[in-house]
């Protein structure tokens, strides 16, 4: 079940960003964890953006998660640097 799959994606250790797509086309990026915030019925997230908007999503309309670098998130954990 995809809501299950969105619990996990937030859970998880290191954070990694990730996208939500919608069943309308829409996207969207979660960039950390602290920007989600599960409503007690389980069926319902609402998602922060670092502009200030958020975004009210009905968690039977995510199609897929996809984890990738967004812009402005923290991509997909640890970089290396020269000295490793």
């Amino acid at each position: 079940m995809i809501s299950d799959q969105v619990r996990d994606a937030i859970s998880l250790h290191p954070f990694r960003t990730f996208v939500m797509h919608l069943a309308d086309g829409r996207e969207i990026p979660v960039r950390h964890r602290e920007f989600v915030m599960a409503l007690p019925t389980g069926r319902t997230v609402i998602v922060a953006q670092p502009d200030g908007s958020f975004n009210v999503i009905d968690l039977l309309l995510v199609t897929d998660l996809e984890f990738k670098s967004i812009p402005g998130g923290n991509g997909k954990g640890r970089r290396k640097t020269g000295r490793e």
